[in-house]
């Protein structure tokens, strides 16, 4: 895998989000109607994008923080993950446009950045 294009995208959301809280405020039954909506959706967009995608990646779990003042559990936006390969940034962004993730799902984002080699690697 070259790191000259390969990217990865993360997915963000926040559980306190205006979106989250009207995708919570859904009835049961409609919102379980939406994540399948949603998850056919993305199963759609991998199929479209499959030469691109180096690695799916999946959902991210709860987080800790380890640093030097030792581990803490923390939380933050990031949702999910997944590894692709493009051209270009802006190509590897473009990946993105109108993804499930936030058409679908009450997510907010996704951030797509380069990975970049190893300095002296």
């Amino acid at each position: 895998m070259s790191a000259n294009d390969t990217y990865l995208a993360i997915f963000l959301g926040s559980k306190t989000s205006p979106q989250m809280t009207a995708w919570m405020a859904l009835p049961e039954g409609e919102r379980r109607a939406k994540e399948q909506q949603g998850m056919a959706a993305w199963k759609a967009w991998a199929e479209q994008h499959q030469g691109a995608i180096v690695y799916m990646g999946g959902p991210l779990g709860k987080t800790k923080k380890a640093d030097a003042k030792g581990i803490t559990d923390i939380s933050n936006h990031l949702g999910a993950f997944t590894v692709v390969r493009a051209a270009s940034h802006e190509a590897a962004a473009k990946l993105f446009e109108n993804h499930p993730h936030f058409t679908i799902f009450p997510g907010e984002s996704i951030e797509i950045m380069p990975v970049l080699p190893i300095p002296g690697g």
